[in-house]
């Protein structure tokens, strides 16, 4: 079950998550953003320029259950908790790399670049199909 904590009348209670204490050691001026967008999710995934991962989000990860999982305004409520996050940071100035086809590509940047965080450039990486599928054969009789 956990350990209780008990609080005095005349105590103040100092809890900080984990995660925010460490967050906030880590000083970084430039990231790259990774939005990976389904028509069901849409995931963040905020990284250093070398590329090594530093905070993620996604709109499963706030609580959206179901088809809200794949709205725009999800993917804009994942993109403020990741700002938040960045600006404890310092983050100034970001790349983005898009990728996927879902409602929330565009919602997710705009509340990134709300908090002022600006955008240096945009790159698309979805996948396209260049071949397709093969026909059926034709049938023996």
């Amino acid at each position: 079950m956990g350990k209780k904590r008990i609080v005095k009348k005349g105590e103040k209670e100092t809890s900080l998550k984990a995660g925010s204490a460490k967050l906030s050691r880590k000083k970084l001026d430039r990231g790259i953003l990774y939005v990976q967008s389904t028509y069901n999710n849409t995931k963040l995934l905020l990284t250093d320029v070398h590329g090594n991962a530093v905070v993620s989000s996604s709109c499963g990860a706030l609580g959206f259950r179901g088809a809200k999982k794949g709205t725009p305004f999800a993917a804009a409520k994942a993109g403020e908790v990741l700002s938040e996050k960045a600006e404890l940071m310092g983050l100034k100035e970001i790349d983005v790399v898009v990728k996927g086809v879902g409602a929330g590509r565009e919602s997710s940047i705009r509340s990134f670049v709300a908090k002022g965080v600006q955008i240096r450039n945009i790159k698309d990486i979805t996948p396209v199909p260049f071949n397709g599928p093969t026909r059926r054969k034709p049938r023996r009789v």
